[in-house]
């Protein structure tokens, strides 16, 4: 369980391809301190360490996780959020993320606000999947990429994001640009109630 607080924007050092699986390397500050079978979040996604070095650690994606994620598209070189799992005995900062990503989205606007930025984020829209709760609500929660967010004018495809100076400087949001693949998680309330309702 996470919150959608990013701890670092880690750098991906190498890629490696095992059948469907891909394996990826990273480096970040909190190397270290991980352990093997630690949940650590992935640009939102929940990946298992599974083995470290000195100054790296390596998860491991399933296919799956690839075809619904943007995990497929990284390159070595690129920064991925990171966020370990959340202690019971702190307070929430953001809302509750399973890391299980829905699906992605794609950026199709980013527009200044005055020292913020404005981002436009367009998804494949089914309504049986909304239905199930599959949706963003004004002023309620979505993950993007890991990190909780507040939505802002959202359509039945497609939503904004308002990004503050620290979280643009502090996560992976300074490299999107429109057409962007970024990963999307729905707010896991939104979906209970969801499936509550049908009975």
């Amino acid at each position: 369980m996470f919150s959608g607080i990013i701890e670092e924007a880690a750098e991906v050092v190498a890629l490696n391809r095992e059948g469907e699986n891909l394996h990826l390397t990273l480096s970040c500050s909190f190397t270290g301190e991980l352990k093997i079978d630690q949940s650590v979040a992935h640009n939102g996604v929940c990946l298992t360490v599974v083995s470290k070095t000195e100054k790296t650690y390596t998860v491991t994606a399933i296919q799956e996780t690839l075809e619904r994620s943007n995990l497929g598209l990284l390159k070595v070189g690129d920064k991925v959020n990171l966020e370990r799992s959340m202690c019971l005995n702190g307070r929430l900062d953001g809302h509750i993320v399973q890391g299980h990503v829905d699906q992605t989205a794609r950026c199709s606007e980013i527009r200044d606000a005055d020292g913020s930025k404005y981002f436009r984020f367009e998804y494949d829209f089914d309504p049986e999947t909304a239905r199930r709760g599959y949706i963003t609500v004004d002023k309620g929660s979505v993950t993007v990429n890991g990190v909780s967010l507040t939505v802002c004018r959202p359509t039945d495809n497609s939503f904004e994001v308002a990004i503050i100076p620290y979280t643009y400087e502090h996560t992976n949001f300074q490299q999107l640009e429109p057409g962007s693949v970024v990963n999307i998680e729905f707010d896991i309330i939104g979906k209970y109630l969801s499936r509550l309702a049908k009975f």
